[in-house]
């Protein structure tokens, strides 16, 4: 049959099928927080019970980045000491001013961290919020609250488990038992558990004290500083959508209360309407607390883009928004008076990112000296008319990084200051002339995916979210001096979001994406090899736009390193090297036009995440994609049989493996985070995925990130999920914790044995790349 027929009638058989999947996913598939801890506690179990609890992974890096602080705090004259959260990577405590710092949290059900709280009154009493509240692609449910009452030495679960993601914690001024906890809710559900919570007996029980659906919850919750009863609430009413950012909805209000949280009231007096705003931040002056500041994202339109513009992520713009507002209220909210727009002065700063961001403090000494975050930090010293980059003057500062999210003020000397953003935390002592970044002593980095060259020793190159793609010599140990002749870590091609390739002849020959699928070939050799050459297919005029997912799949052919196939919503393969392209299938997705984003939301959906050609038969390739299809070619795609069937409907493919071992067996596994589902999903297939057995019965519940093959024995299998890593030596029957000394809650994200030195790598996403140097104590 001619292939363009086939492709059309494959085509008209995609869309057919569209209304019958949707008719059988079911939408309310999200875990509660009840399943989250049970399966904290299955995995715990297995892990006692592991002969492999004792293993020993190693540290690689890297060791110049951390990953994303969601907060951060000190105590009023105590310098040398400070604590930092982060999104994915604990709770972390520093005693001798930043030069060592202690994991608190690696024992706890998860190390995903949205705010915590030092009572007042007592600084060895600590709240901590799990669940990241910045609600990005990848970030991680939590399970509730923490109380520890030693300064982080031993911790109590205080419930709300079921609240998804805390954005912060406010504990009394004069009593720790009294604690106010701002709940934003499920990240891609709604749920009911969210709005703002009180305790008055330290945690024991929670009373909801601020609620007003299912839909809107507390982003931001500022007490009054001479008032312990008088509080200021940021709601928001916000989801995730695997095809959107967050958009603006209606009913972001800001409430108040000044009975402690019997009553409340909105306080939105000449604030804009609120259907074209999104997440609200707020500060109270500590020296006038008549006086509130609210950082608002604005999505109204500022101006039309100018022709060609782009965004940060190489899409058209369409629409360029208003962005952060500095609203001021001198009357304790009863009324708003804005004060300035922060893109007129600085850019970039938070664009239609205001989600991630809208956080702002007030100098302690001075309520017209404000701070706002942003992809820069902001500062004006006129009560937000004006803003300037708040950036280090002097030359011997280290590097502070972008994308910022806490600050910390010291309320006795205002000029010492802790930094949390994207790289990892920084401290100031003179008011952010010169700053000091602990980036390589919090091992906290975000890998989403890892590689390796053939170089003598390996490298590993992996991407890393807020960072780009980096790579560093295996024999690199985190917190050691670094040995002669072997390379350190460093930028290497690649955006963020990128699978990466090597060529395994000329290792400087690296594949790699930008953003999206924008698909590079890179020659390390040459001093601009970080960008290089784009070589992504082209657009053809019988074709859809090109979605490119986050992280869209990639391959070199295991028989022949010079073709390459590449995955929008249609595979690509190329015979030399990425010059030139054939498009050797149609549409693999479902491609639903209401699973497409609106732009400035919009997330490329409906695309390739996954690749694996056959290592024994050339041309037979696996395909899967990010609304759950999966696809088989015996003809490098002359023809294509859905192998769906017989899987979890819309789940997002993480990966296809073709076995090295047995022609007709390939492993898939999928991961439902994205619905806030923590079901385990692993499949084998041993007839080309015409009929699938479930391997996952016996790994306890968390999304399935990766599975891999060990070189030698076809019984051996590992897999990494949201919450560790398990080995089986039954082909799956059956499955073994191997976590070691790693915490016992990290998300594993990517793997390999490198087929040389048969040392085995693990990426993590929140605290970095770990290597087993010795694999057979596996075996």
């Amino acid at each position: 049959m001619n292939i363009k027929l086939s492709f059309l009638l494959l085509s008209i058989w995609v869309a057919t099928n569209v209304a019958i999947a949707q008719e059988i996913v079911n939408n309310n598939r999200a875990s509660d927080g009840k399943q989250r801890i049970q399966a904290f506690k299955a995995q715990q179990k297995a892990l006692k019970s592991s002969a492999y609890k004792n293993i020993k992974w190693r540290l690689v890096g890297s060791d110049n980045r951390s990953g994303r602080c969601t907060e951060v705090s000190s105590v009023a004259g105590k310098p040398n000491l400070m604590f930092a959260s982060f999104a994915t990577g604990g709770f972390w405590k520093t005693e001798d001013k930043g030069n060592t710092w202690t994991s608190l949290f690696d024992e706890q059900g998860t190390q995903a961290i949205g705010s915590f709280a030092l009572a007042p009154s007592d600084p060895n009493i600590i709240y901590v919020g799990t669940g990241e509240a910045n609600i990005l692609r990848a970030s991680l449910a939590g399970m509730g609250v923490y109380k520890s009452i030693d300064g982080g030495k031993s911790w109590q679960h205080l419930g709300l488990e079921n609240t998804g993601t805390i954005a912060r914690i406010i504990v009394h001024p004069t009593n720790p038992n009294i604690v106010y906890v701002a709940a934003s809710g499920n990240e891609w559900s709604y749920n009911a558990d969210r709005g703002v919570f009180q305790s008055i007996d330290g945690g024991k029980t929670w009373k909801k004290i601020l609620y007003i659906n299912e839909k809107i919850g507390c982003i931001d919750l500022a007490i009054d500083p001479t008032d312990a009863n008088t509080f200021y609430a940021s709601m928001w009413n916000r989801i995730r959508k695997r095809w959107s950012d967050p958009a603006p909805e209606d009913e972001d209000n800001l409430y108040k209360t000044i009975d402690g949280g019997k009553t409340w009231r909105i306080i939105n007096k000449g604030l804009p309407e609120t259907k074209y705003t999104g997440r609200i931040g707020l500060a109270v002056a500590t020296s006038n607390p008549n006086v509130v500041y609210a950082f608002i994202d604005n999505h109204l339109e500022k101006r039309k883009p100018k022709e060609g513009e782009m965004d940060s992520y190489e899409r058209q713009i369409e629409k360029i928004v208003i962005g952060a507002e500095i609203w001021r209220s001198n009357d304790k909210g009863e009324s708003w008076t804005k004060q300035g727009e922060i893109h007129d002065f600085l850019k970039p700063f938070s664009g239609t990112y205001g989600w991630v961001f809208s956080q702002i403090r007030v100098l302690p000494t001075d309520e017209n000296t404000i701070f706002a975050f942003g992809v820069q930090m902001a500062k004006s010293t006129d009560g937000g008319k004006n803003w300037a980059v708040f950036q280090p003057t002097d030359s011997q500062s280290d590097w502070t990084h972008g994308d910022n999210h806490a600050l910390w003020i010291d309320p006795t000397n205002p000029s010492r200051m802790v930094l949390g953003n994207d790289g990892g935390v920084c401290l100031t002592e003179n008011s952010g002339a010169k700053w000091k970044n602990f980036f390589d002593k919090i091992p906290t980095t975000q890998f989403y995916t890892i590689t390796y060259d053939m170089q003598q020793p390996f490298n590993v190159f992996g991407a890393i979210q807020d960072e780009g793609s980096m790579g560093g010599s295996i024999e690199n140990t985190f917190g050691t001096q670094k040995k002669p002749n072997i390379k350190a870590w460093d930028y290497s091609p690649g955006g963020e979001g990128t699978q990466i390739c090597i060529d395994p002849v000329e290792n400087n020959i690296v594949y790699s994406s930008s953003f999206y699928g924008r698909l590079m070939r890179s020659d390390t050799n040459k001093p601009d090899s970080i960008w290089s050459t784009r070589i992504q297919p082209k657009h053809a005029t019988d074709e859809d736009p090109h979605r490119g997912e986050w992280l869209a799949g990639t391959l070199i052919s295991p028989h022949n390193r010079k073709t390459i196939y590449h995955g929008f919503q249609y595979l690509f393969k190329s015979e030399n090297q990425g010059d030139t392209w054939k498009r050797i299938s149609p549409d693999l997705s479902y491609n639903d036009p209401n699973k497409f984003g609106k732009y400035p939301y919009l997330i490329y959906h409906q695309a390739i995440t996954s690749i694996s050609e056959s290592p024994l038969k050339k041309g037979l390739l696996y395909v899967g994609t990010d609304d759950g299809r999966a696809w088989r070619t015996d003809k490098d795609g002359e023809n294509w049989e859905e192998i769906t069937k017989g899987l979890p409907p819309l789940v997002h493919i993480s990966k296809m493996v073709a076995s090295r071992f047995k022609e007709g067996r390939v492993y898939i596994t999928l991961s439902d985070r994205r619905e806030d589902n923590i079901t385990p999903y692993l499949f084998v297939s041993e007839n080309y995925g015409k009929t699938w057995t479930n391997l996952s019965t016996k790994i306890p519940q968390a999304p399935v990130n990766v599975i891999i093959e060990d070189l030698e024995n076809e019984k051996i299998l590992y897999c990494g999920t949201d919450m560790g890593i398990y080995i089986s030596k039954d082909m799956g029957k059956n499955w073994t914790a191997i976590q070691g000394n790693l915490p016992a809650s990290v998300s594993v994200q990517d793997m390999f044995i490198h087929p040389r030195d048969k040392k085995f790598v693990i990426a993590t996403y929140g605290r970095g790349v770990y290597v087993l140097d010795n694999l057979s104590v596996l075996k």
